[in-house]
């Protein structure tokens, strides 16, 4: 019952925290109350990329004839088979994650975890037995779950979260999204390409608020023309389930207005999942909500850990699993580099795409930058323009004075494989004229760096 390291909880976080340690020759064990891979893979990325996928195949099909391809009879959407597909694929991921924790000798613990204080946890089954485990440090990677709104209770059958969402019995005939962060706006465009009306809420002036101001204007251009309904400035009051179908009351500048709608999706955010730890019992402190913790992510009690969505920072899962990893490189005597918060990159998964890293132009010119913003649109790419994507752009923001890669924002066909690049780039502080003189192939969406490299510079080409 004795390990070197015990891991509460298997997302994203946890999962890989545990993995990093068993390769540091670490003894470890994981508690998990649910299924192996936590949310990410069960409940959240992999899953709704299925879904996605399933979505963007769709629709391919409807537009078959625009590249030469005749389909005899109408393609139609099986909701049932496309969530069936996405079960499966979660499904395959958790089971991989199995193998992997046999593979690096990775003990795991089900059911749910409990500190004690003195480095003990408890551990209780479904079944309600208890049992305590010992460890010289506990990493907690419990992570977060939908947060609810008290105008907006989830009553899981017409308001429902995220994962209600994932798993509907039919398909609704109309919807509502309230939240056009990445969760509100990939199901918005899930839910839309297979034939529901979606009328997609946003409070904020623009949707994908955190998104650079150009790349959330032009991805409400794209919804608009795919047919979904966007209200930005826009808040859902008061929800009525007591009929047939939910009616919904939305605030707006001009007025409130009643929609009504078989189903709202709720995608307001997240909210950590703190309680029920021992947190307060052993004394980890918490503040606005999330565990406070230092660079390497040791909480205020000795030998006591916090990664994921329940700290500080993004709550994304690349983030979640960067942090577990530095933090058993630090608990095996390692010196890890602290992560660098200002260069995590953020997806939406959405058509078009969105994939940005780094500082939003606005930002940028608040922090006193003077700017050189070079932009490129795949309406003049040859390979958007071969592949029947040419809506989006790239977007490059760059100090003047030394050339520094201050932010990237990227909307469009496959950008959310094109952001690594920009990631790397501003890890090594290339310059402007660095990616410039890196030669992209052609013809690739990514000459579309390059090109936005050199519209900065005034050396473009295609534009």
């Amino acid at each position: 019952m004795n390990y070197d390291v015990i891991v509460i909880g298997s997302g994203p976080g946890g999962y890989v925290a545990a993995i990093r340690a068993s390769q540091l020759g670490l003894k470890v064990a994981v508690v998990e109350r649910s299924e192996l891979g936590g949310i990410c893979l069960n409940w959240g990325c992999i899953p709704t990329k299925s879904l996605l996928k399933s979505a963007s195949v769709f629709e391919y099909l409807q537009h078959a004839e625009e590249y030469g391809v005749t389909i005899e009879g109408e393609a139609k959407a099986d909701f049932t088979a496309m969530v069936k597909r996405s079960r499966g694929v979660a499904e395959g991921m958790s089971g991989g994650i199995q193998y992997l924790f046999k593979k690096n000798k990775i003990e795991v613990i089900k059911g749910a975890g409990k500190l004690l204080g003195n480095k003990k946890v408890e551990v209780t089954t479904e079944g309600g037995e208890k049992q305590v485990y010992q460890a010289d440090h506990i990493i907690l990677a419990t992570g977060a779950r939908s947060r609810q709104l008290p105008n907006l209770p989830q009553d899981g059958e017409k308001v429902i979260g995220y994962r209600k969402a994932l798993v509907l019995d039919k398909q609704p005939e109309s919807m509502i999204v309230v939240g056009s962060g990445a969760i509100g706006s990939e199901f918005a465009y899930f839910y839309n390409a297979i034939g529901t009306k979606v009328t997609l809420v946003e409070y904020m002036p623009n949707i994908v608020p955190v998104e650079d101001e150009e790349v959330s204007k032009q991805l409400a251009r794209s919804f608009k023309k795919a047919g979904i309904d966007v209200m930005t400035g826009a808040e859902v009051t008061k929800v009525d389930t007591s009929g047939a179908k939910v009616k919904a009351v939305i605030k707006t500048k001009k007025g409130e207005e009643e929609m009504e709608a078989d189903i709202v999706l709720s995608a307001v955010g997240i909210a950590p999942n703190l309680e029920n730890l021992g947190l307060e019992e052993v004394g980890v402190v918490v503040e606005n909500g999330r565990v406070k913790v230092d660079e390497f992510y040791k909480t205020s009690v000795d030998g006591i850990y916090a990664i994921g969505d329940i700290v500080p920072g993004q709550a994304l899962a690349h983030v979640a699993s960067a942090e577990g990893i530095i933090c058993v490189e630090k608990i095996a005597g390692h010196k890890p580099e602290a992560l660098d918060y200002g260069n995590i990159p953020g997806c939406t998964y959405t058509v078009p795409e969105v994939a940005s890293v780094g500082m939003t132009e606005k930002a940028a010119k608040d922090a006193g930058y003077e700017l050189k913003v070079g932009k490129f649109p795949f309406s003049a790419s040859g390979k958007a323009s071969a592949a029947g994507h040419k809506d989006g752009f790239v977007k490059l923001i760059f100090d003047a004075k030394y050339g520094e890669l201050l932010g990237a924002h990227l909307i469009g066909a496959n950008v959310t494989e094109m952001i690594a690049e920009l990631v790397t780039a501003r890890k090594l502080e290339t310059t402007g004229h660095e990616i410039i003189k890196a030669v992209h192939p052609h013809p690739t969406m990514s000459e579309a760096v390059m090109e936005a490299a050199a519209a900065a510079y005034g050396e473009v080409i295609h534009i």
